[in-house]
């Protein structure tokens, strides 16, 4: 399975984000059986623990953790999604 952000990935801006989820999504629908975690109670679980994780991704990766990202946004992104149509 292919993911849908490579490791050296960079998003720079809100509409390559939006692309990103775009291709996620699709991945969600054509790849779903090879998901570990398929469930949106296994997801969040999962995102909670690799953002905890995150700098020791970054340091497996040769990269620095960005010391600025919105996070704010990602947050109420992801609170919109749980009511936005």
């Amino acid at each position: 399975m292919t993911s849908p952000l490579a490791a050296t990935d960079h998003l720079g801006d809100r509409e390559a984000f939006s692309a990103f989820l775009t291709r996620l999504r699709t991945d969600r629908t054509e790849n779903g059986a090879a998901w570990e975690n398929g469930t949106l109670d296994a997801f969040l679980g999962a995102l909670e623990a690799w953002v905890s994780d995150a700098p020791g991704w970054y340091a497996n990766h040769g990269q620095d953790l960005p010391p600025q990202g919105d996070w704010t946004f990602f947050a109420r992104a992801l609170t919109a999604a749980r009511i936005y149509e």
